[in-house]
């Protein structure tokens, strides 16, 4: 099964290879007809530390690396292959 990716703003970098990525999503409302506005915040494992707060990132499902962590920032660089 191919990993998913989501794209999202980072909101948080304080912990130790570790940033808090807010991704939101639209969908249409079954009974009103209107679009809705939904988000979710994903801790995602950073190695180098580099994200900063305010950055747009794609993160990408991983193996669990701690309680909450299950995703991991894709590189600048293989954005490409997906």
């Amino acid at each position: 099964m191919p990993k998913r990716i989501l794209e999202g703003e980072v909101v948080s970098d304080k912990g130790d290879k570790t940033i808090v990525v807010k991704v939101e999503r639209t969908f249409l409302h079954p009974v009103l007809k209107k679009t809705v506005r939904r988000s979710k915040k994903y801790h995602a494992h950073d190695e180098a530390n580099a994200c900063k707060v305010g950055e747009k990132v794609r993160i990408v499902e991983c193996a669990p690396k701690s309680k909450t962590k299950t995703w991991e920032v894709l590189p600048v660089g293989s954005a490409a292959q997906a």
